[in-house]
This record gives C-alpha cells, structure tokens and sequence, in this order.
C-alpha cells in the first residue's frame, strides 16, 4: 500500500510498539519504568545519526527540538506537580524519533483526548457519587477528620489521583499521526527529500523550426492581368 523503506517501516514498528507497552505499563501499574524509556531514547539518536549520515543532518536538527519541546513541556507540567516523572521521560523519548513536527502533532491530539476523557470520568463519577465526593477523590479537597494531623500530599499521592494514565492517550495519538502521515513519510518523517524534477519551458519561438513556422501574408500578391481593360478595346 505504502512504498516504505527499511528505514520508515523501523520508525513505525518501534514507535508502535514502544507506545504500547508504555500504555499498558502505566495503566497496570502507575508508572512507566526507566527499563523501557532509557533504551528507547538512546536507540531514537542512534536512528537519527543514521538518518542524518544518509540523508542529511538537518534529520538530527529535527530530532533536537523535538526532544526540547516533548521534554521541556512535560517537564515543566511535572515541575508543577501536573504530572509523573514516567511521563517527562515517556515523551523525551518518543519525540528524539519523531522529530519536531511530529512530536507537536502527538502533544496537541494527545492533551485532546485526555481533556475529553477526563471530563467524561468526571461528569460520570458526579453522577454516581455526588460532586462532594468526586472533588475528595480527585482533587483532594476532603477535610481532615477531627483529631488527625493534616498530611502533606506527596508525588506520588498526586499521581494516584490522575484520572487516567497520560501513556495511553500518547499512544493513541502517536498511532493516528503516524498512520496519517505514512503516505507522507518520505518528505515529513526522517525521509529522503527528493527534489521534483522541473521541466524547462523554451520559448515558443525557440521550440518551433523557423521552417516549421506557417505565417500568413498580410497581402496577398496577384500575378499582372493578360486580359486588356476594357476602356482600350476600340
């Protein structure tokens, strides 16, 4: 269907793949361990040395801000206490094979469907528990019961009260970007550019022999009459 060279069909069984054990490893367990993430994001520069030494080292240049902008945000929400350090890393990865345009694809589609999904959890359990309690479980907004020391929500605390693992959004976003983007791998994503071949137009006086050229006389020349005029006939 798609004319893939070994080099797009590597990117897209690993991104899959990587994508989808991060999911089903947060959604077990809460956490995306440093196993998974560190191999992955020092293999996604070794792909893109390779990509660079056969088709330009620009490849490498996409890859670095792609890295700054899928690390530096999650980081930046992970410092504010919006979310896991399993998931500033999950992105750092992912993005160093994604490169920059890609990697901006999957953070927007990706925060989409957790702001869709979150309000439908959300709305659910008010529904079924009362607004009292939802904002106890999720926003931890309960009071502290009489005679008990107030406790200091840790890290990990915010972490168990996400609505949802952030893994499973990213890879559902990552699967769609890649797949809508596979007829466009060879321009977007860590491909060979190939430079359409223009056709040089030559002027029309030029492309048609001067032999060849038909031109219509402005007058049309007539050979002189034999008949005599008729005022000379006596």
């Amino acid at each position: 269907m798609f004319d893939l060279s070994p080099a797009h069909l590597i990117l897209v069984i690993a991104v899959g793949a990587f994508t989808a054990a991060a999911a089903v490893w947060d959604i077990r367990t809460k956490r995306i361990p440093n196993k998974l993430t560190l191999p992955f994001f020092f293999a996604g520069w070794v792909f893109q040395i390779g990509m660079s030494l056969m088709y330009g080292w620009h490849h490498l240049g996409s890859a670095a801000l792609g890295f700054l902008v899928g690390f530096g945000i999650l980081f930046v929400l992970w410092f504010v206490g919006g979310g896991g350090g399993g998931d500033v890393k999950l992105m750092g990865a992912l993005s160093v094979w994604l490169g920059f345009k890609l990697t901006l694809y999957v953070l927007m589609l990706s925060v989409m469907l957790v702001l869709v999904s979150t309000l439908y959890v959300v709305l659910t359990s008010m529904g079924k528990n009362g607004l009292r309690n939802t904002k106890q479980k999720y926003l931890a907004t309960g009071k502290t019961p009489a005679g008990q020391k107030a406790k200091q929500e840790t890290q990990s605390d915010k972490v168990g009260r996400r609505v949802m693992a952030f893994a499973g959004p990213v890879a559902v976003a990552t699967w769609i970007v890649v797949m809508w983007n596979l007829p466009l791998l060879t321009t977007s994503v860590s491909a060979k550019e190939e430079v359409p071949q223009q056709t040089i137009k030559a002027p029309l006086n030029e492309a048609t022999p001067a032999s060849d050229t038909l031109q219509a006389p402005d007058t049309i020349e007539h050979s002189p009459s034999t008949a005599t005029p008729a005022e000379e006939v006596q």
